[in-house]
């Protein structure tokens, strides 16, 4: 990770205001790989959120060199390697423990989607004609200037997502570029979505019937916790992309909500929990979304139960009061409750920061979770027999417990078992 200082701007041709060129980690890859006949750039998403201001995750480079030139050039600068997809010419260099991947150019020789054939190159205009949207396509050289073969500085400058070339074409290429538009016009778009983008997007749905639920899943989570998740998910829905993904109704009005009020408190966005905000009301929906964005088990089940929290809360415009709280806490545990009062106040209409609604999530959030403070071995000690009743009077007392507000007094716990172990 590299972390964003400021936005960084062209100045004469080059990157000017970004710490990107000066990490010590890429000069030493740079020192190593670059020059000696062979170029290597920097390219892609660094260059775009290095010009955007935004936090650098990975940083992948571009070279003319033949994967085995890089991996005799790394090893001869002690840098450690690892040849993560070498038949398509990538490796990973490991510096200080962060990985950046280096890929020999390539450029199409027979085009047929994803099953192009292609071969190494030292084009860097070619390789670039290759990407997906304009502002993936940058890069930048060791001397720091920014090169720029499809307008991706200009569609940079007014937030636009827009296909390199024919936007069928680069959809049929790989269909899950259909997410990855919305998925980057929610993170850096603004305005309406390129109108040629998202009619080809339209006309070509029927393509992501043939992706992976895995590839799907990592793209639609990333999508939610951008910061227009809700706009792009209201339109997905409205072009009949998002019933592709869920076959399920979507709230894109509850995600609006819960992400402003996620921002009101300032939450780390959660993709889960934006899921729920916007796909989520009953226990049944935790299966569906299982089963067509492949959650694990832990997912499935935080899911599940704030959905059957949230049933008690459902059309609330006030939140339970203390006392109902404390119940509702010890019912469906910390994670469920939260997520649940969370989703309720983003169905309701009270203002974000609402006091009553903050106060009930505050109170779930720092109450230790009530435990039951009774067992089966209380009852038999009461000389109940073991077997299946056992559980039915720990249930009746439960219940009992319950109704006399949570009690911890030694005596009241004494008088409430043996009203039920001698009922």
């Amino acid at each position: 990770m590299i972390a964003a200082q400021k936005q960084a701007r062209i100045v004469d041709g080059k990157l000017a205001g970004s710490s990107l060129l000066s990490d010590p980690r890429l000069r030493l890859i740079f020192a190593a790989l670059d020059g000696d006949g062979e170029e290597l750039r920097v390219v892609g998403g660094a260059v775009r959120n290095a010009l955007l201001g935004e936090d650098i995750a990975d940083v992948d480079l571009a070279t003319t060199a033949l994967p085995e030139v890089t991996l005799a050039r790394a090893a001869k600068a002690r840098l450690r390697t690892i040849p993560t997809g070498i038949e398509h010419g990538t490796i990973t260099v490991l510096v200080d423990g962060m990985p950046f991947e280096v890929t020999t150019l390539r450029q199409d020789i027979d085009t047929f989607g994803r099953h192009a054939t292609v071969e190494f190159g030292k084009d860097f205009a070619a390789d670039a004609h290759r990407r997906d949207f304009t502002i993936n396509a940058l890069s930048l050289d060791a001397r720091g200037y920014v090169h720029d073969y499809c307008g991706g500085l200009e569609d940079l400058a007014t937030r636009r997502i827009r296909f390199i070339g024919d936007a069928s074409m680069r959809i049929r290429e790989d269909y899950l570029r259909i997410l990855r538009l919305f998925r980057f016009h929610a993170a850096y778009g603004e305005g309406e979505i390129d109108p040629e983008a998202l009619q080809a997007s339209i006309a070509n749905r029927d393509g992501l019937e043939i992706l992976s639920r895995e590839r799907i899943r990592a793209e639609f989570l990333k999508l939610l916790v951008a910061r227009g998740a809700a706009g792009c998910a209201q339109t997905m829905a409205e072009c009949g992309i998002l019933q592709m993904l869920v076959a399920g109704v979507a709230l894109p009005a509850r995600l609006r909500r819960m992400k402003a009020i996620e921002a009101q408190r300032g939450q780390t966005p959660d993709a889960i929990l934006r899921l729920e905000a916007l796909l989520v009301l009953v226990a049944d929906d935790a299966v569906r979304l299982r089963d067509w964005l492949r959650l694990s088990n832990a997912e499935e089940l935080r899911i599940a139960n704030a959905a059957r929290a949230l049933v008690e809360l459902h059309a609330r415009e006030k939140p339970p009061l203390p006392n109902d709280l404390y119940r509702f806490l010890f019912l469906h545990g910390r994670r469920a409750a939260l997520d649940a009062i969370l989703l309720a106040q983003a169905e309701s209409r009270a203002p974000v920061d609402d006091l009553q609604w903050t106060s009930a999530f505050n109170f779930l959030h720092d109450t230790p979770e009530p435990r039951m403070p009774f067992s089966g071995g209380d009852l038999v000690r009461r000389g109940v027999q073991p077997g299946p009743a056992i559980g039915t009077m720990l249930k009746n007392l439960q219940a009992a417990w319950i109704r006399a507000g949570f009690p911890r007094e030694p005596e009241v716990l004494a008088r409430l078992l043996d009203e039920v172990s001698w009922k």
